[in-house]
Order: C-alpha cells, then structure tokens, then sequence
C-alpha cells in the first residue's frame, strides 16, 4: 500500500465520521422541534367539563340489553 492510498482512506474515513456527526445532529433537533410541537398540541387541548347529569345517571350498567 502506498503513502497516497493511505492518505485517502484517512481522509475519507474522517469525511465519514463528520457526516454522521452532522446527520446525528440534525436527527437530535428534529426530536426536538417534535416533542416542542406535540407539547404545544397536547396543552392546546381544552379540558373535559363535567357534564350537568342528574346524580343517579351513569352509576349502573345495563348488562341484559
């Protein structure tokens, strides 16, 4: 193996290794950005009012119908 061809692969494989850094990097933010988005979702929803039912509605299952 000469000197040039040993250079090469150096140089490709550190090309290789910054790639993935940046790719991994671009992964990590794109979680990001998800989890701020599904947040914002998740508290945008309104809450549940309790419904104005009669006390004795809703205490028994009607298991013969």
């Amino acid at each position: 193996m000469d000197v040039s061809s040993i250079a090469k692969l150096s140089s490709s494989i550190a090309e290789t290794g910054n790639r993935q850094e940046v790719s991994l990097a671009v992964f990590k933010k794109a979680q990001q950005i998800q989890e701020a988005t599904a947040t914002q979702l998740l508290e945008a929803i309104p809450a549940v009012q309790p419904a104005n039912l009669p006390p004795h509605l809703g205490n028994k299952i009607n298991t013969t119908a």
